[in-house]
């Protein structure tokens, strides 16, 4: 317990999924958590939850989309704690699932929106943040599907190429600043978004998944704490697979 004690986190998309976990495990592991979203009256109820077990959270509403919002988001940290250590970007959506001929340029606008130009707000305004406070950690959630290549979900793929190499390339420029940039890619993870998806498309994943079986979230969560917390003070420009075996085959 307490491998991220005393220490401020912000994580975005953090009112159900895989969010939520990273929130409740952080805030277990004794982080002071500023939860954001969009889904307000869910982000609130897990806040309200995490105080009732005596944890220092709060929510606020965040459209990652909006520099307006992470500027926001990042003042609130600080006027709250007086620092950020922790960033955790989460945020992100699975949009049309089309191939890239049937891929509307509104479902490309709106991934590239929130999967892409959200992570990058984030490292804009988080990691001076991080580095005003003397150092911390940025997590960025990837995706297998940043690494191999599958017919449909053309923005969606691309989006989270896109969030790994950001991750590299911001690693390198904070490398020196005290700042850690890393990201995990997880595979398919029991989560209502991959609910959406249906029992069917999420049998066939757990069929070509080595493990045979989905994630559940806890089981991502604590690879972020680690790549959060100080046991990974010397890993940055890293990309940590949680995907069963997926991506080994």
């Amino acid at each position: 317990m307490g491998r991220v004690q005393d220490k401020v986190a912000v994580v975005t998309g953090a009112a159900r999924g895989q969010g939520e976990s990273h929130a409740r495990l952080f805030a277990q592991e004794g982080a002071r958590v500023l939860l954001t979203d969009v889904l307000d009256a869910a982000g609130e109820v897990v806040a309200a939850e995490l105080r009732e077990a005596g944890h220092d959270a709060h929510y606020m509403r965040l459209d990652v989309s909006s520099e307006e919002g992470w500027i926001a988001v990042i003042d609130e940290a600080e006027r709250r704690w007086g620092r950020v250590d922790i960033l955790v970007n989460n945020a992100g959506i699975v949009g049309t699932m089309k191939s890239v001929a049937d891929e509307p340029l509104d479902g490309w606008l709106k991934m590239t929106a929130i999967n892409q130009q959200g992570v990058f707000l984030g490292l804009k305004h988080g990691a001076p943040a991080i580095e005003r406070s003397g150092g911390g950690a940025i997590v960025n959630t990837c995706s297998i599907n940043g690494t191999v290549g599958n017919p449909g979900a053309f923005s969606y793929q691309a989006s989270k190429g896109a969030v790994k190499m950001m991750t590299r390339a911001a690693a390198m420029e904070y490398a020196s600043r005290g700042v850690r940039v890393n990201s995990v890619s997880p595979g398919l993870v029991m989560t209502p978004m991959a609910a959406e998806e249906g029992e069917e498309s999420n049998r066939e994943f757990s069929e070509a998944t080595p493990m045979k079986r989905p994630a559940q979230p806890i089981e991502v969560s604590y690879g972020v704490l680690y790549l959060a917390s100080d046991e990974a003070s010397y890993v940055t420009g890293a990309d940590l697979m949680i995907d069963g075996g997926y991506t080994a085959q």
